[in-house]
């Protein structure tokens, strides 16, 4: 069966509510839109929420679902815009390196509120992190982390936690300006503790928790 298509673009919506939790559809959010105090109610994988072109301002976004590895948002304007519930594997901001279509130069993040959010692997490209609210303990942000290198890496972890990769496949990219991790899931994944992991954390005042 081919799955429904639901499209919002080349318009203006202000104070509207968009559910998007069919998980029988998919979600076109672009080209040309711009959604300004709205609130969005996501319940979909992230296969099935396309963006691009979007402009997001003061609005809600509602995550009821776990969202994973979205990194649509860098083809994405967010200003003022606030997060609840969890996200994985998501990537924000300018990354203009992503891709060579014209969508990947617009992405940007700033005055966002993801303080009432999951956010675990979650990255920060290209934008400043100091007009961004992350979240608190169990969550975790390093500020600047490819810069703070040397310290990050001259500390021992525990068990096999490493809070940057600036070598091999997975290297993080250089416009990388904040990463926010979960700490049960980050101990959980490396074979330690949340207390041994913020026994270290605690160490950085560029580590926010």
């Amino acid at each position: 069966m081919l799955a429904k298509k639901v499209f919002y673009e080349d318009k203006h919506l202000e104070n509207e509510r968009l559910e998007l939790t069919d998980k029988g559809t998919l979600y076109f959010l672009g080209r040309n839109l711009t959604l300004k105090n709205c609130t969005l109610v996501l319940k979909v994988a992230a296969r099935n929420l396309f963006i691009r072109e979007v402009q997001f301002i003061n609005c809600i976004f509602e995550v009821k679902q776990e969202l994973k590895n979205h990194q649509q948002w860098i083809r994405a304007s967010l200003k003022g815009c606030r997060f609840k519930g969890r996200l994985s594997g998501c990537d924000f901001g300018h990354w203009p390196e992503y891709g060579k279509e014209p969508e990947y130069q617009l992405g940007s993040i700033e005055d966002c509120d993801f303080s009432e959010a999951r956010l675990d692997g979650c990255r920060f490209m290209g934008s400043d992190p100091a007009s961004i609210r992350f979240p608190k303990w169990p969550c975790f942000t390093i500020l600047e982390p490819l810069r703070r290198a040397p310290e990050l890496l001259g500390v021992k972890w525990p068990g096999t936690f490493r809070p940057i990769l600036v070598e091999g496949r997975y290297t993080d990219p250089p416009s990388m300006r904040a990463v926010t991790m979960f700490a049960p899931v980050e101990a959980k994944r490396s074979n330690t503790t949340e207390e041994e992991l913020k026994a270290v954390i605690e160490q950085f005042d560029f580590i926010v928790s």
